[in-house]
């Protein structure tokens, strides 16, 4: 089986504001395994500036990953623990021809079947979130009243860079929508300093906050400890997993820091044997978790959808991301409402 990459850089319809930068495009890997005329595709999602694999030698990684494809998913994901994306686009490219090579029907490798479940054939949703990205106060506020218009009952803001401004939003928010009627999250991307973010997690307590991600930049493992233990507001640990590789390792840092929450990004975390991982340490220590893209391409956000969907989720996923990219692939992805679905299609029997 012949196997390749090609980088794509996706470009935003609109910038994107978080407290680390304004994003207007994003680059990604495409793999791709030929044999017999069929083609399969896979996405290797590094994300510049914050994937544990943002490295130089990421693309000489990747074409040792091309050239060594025969030696089977299990040899390749250890080899690569220190290139959580390759593993993660590596996943998706097993699972598609595992699913797919005797398939008759497959003819569309942007939209592979990759796990069964009434989410793949199109008869159950996925409840997402909305996601509100920085900027000015009307601009933010323009997206909130498109997401609330669309009939979303979960809103992610980010937050992190203004505090006075962004508390402001949150506060006129919750007097007009109150917590049984609209869930509010915010993303800090470890935008506060430990002494903000004390004071911010108790008004975010007062504003009734489902959760705040990130608030302090990881790597104080002290600090985000004592926040978790005294926060009156949920903590959800993100940015804090990325280049935790090892089992042992995920483990010991849960039951140091005590999160009430973890977000899994599979491009960031090694897939979904590494987010399995986080899982089962999640199990252990009474953590909770919900999964999220990482600005992957459709591709990418197809395989993510379509696993989490097998673990039955409850509560909104960060999934309703393809939408944000002028150039994306085509997709049976599609948001109704605050729901994520994949379209069916005509000559589909189940």
């Amino acid at each position: 089986m012949k196997v390749s990459y090609t980088p794509y850089v996706l470009q935003f319809k609109r910038p994107g504001g978080t407290s680390r930068g304004v994003l207007t495009e994003k680059l990604t890997y495409i793999l791709k395994a030929e044999e017999n005329n069929q083609v399969f595709l896979g996405e290797c999602g590094l994300f510049k500036g914050l994937s544990a694999d943002d490295v130089p030698e990421y693309e000489t990684k990747l074409q040792w990953a091309c050239n060594h494809f025969d030696k089977g998913l299990t040899f390749l994901w250890e080899e690569l623990r220190g290139f959580p994306s390759i593993q993660f686009g590596l996943e998706q490219l097993f699972q598609s021809i595992r699913m797919n090579l005797d398939n008759p029907d497959y003819t569309d490798p942007y939209n592979p079947d990759l796990y069964e479940s009434a989410f793949k054939n199109g008869e159950k949703g996925i409840p997402i979130n909305g996601l509100i990205w920085m900027g000015d106060i009307d601009f933010m506020k323009k997206q909130i009243e498109e997401k609330l218009a669309q009939g979303f009952h979960c809103l992610k803001l980010k937050i992190g860079v203004n505090w006075k401004e962004e508390y402001k939003i949150l506060k006129e928010l919750r007097e007009k929508y109150p917590a049984n009627k609209l869930e509010l999250r915010v993303d800090a991307n470890g935008g506060f300093s430990f002494e903000e973010a004390k004071t911010v997690l108790r008004q975010l307590k007062e504003l009734s906050i489902h959760s705040i991600e990130q608030p302090i930049k990881k790597g104080q493992i002290q600090e985000m400890k004592t926040l978790c233990v005294e926060s009156p507001t949920p903590i959800a640990l993100d940015e804090e997993l990325i280049g935790v590789f090892h089992l042992d390792d995920k483990y010991a840092l849960l039951q140091e820091i005590r999160p009430q929450y973890i977000i899994l990004k599979p491009s960031l975390v090694g897939g979904v044997r590494g987010s399995l991982e986080w899982i089962d340490c999640c199990d252990a220590l009474g953590i909770g978790f919900w999964i999220t893209s990482a600005l992957e391409s459709n591709i990418g956000l197809n395989a993510i959808a379509q696993w989490t969907a097998i673990l039955y989720p409850e509560m909104p996923q960060g999934l309703g991301t393809g939408g944000l990219f002028s150039n994306n692939f085509s997709s049976r992805l599609q948001v109704e409402k605050d729901q994520l679905y994949r379209k069916k299609i005509q000559n589909e029997n189940n």
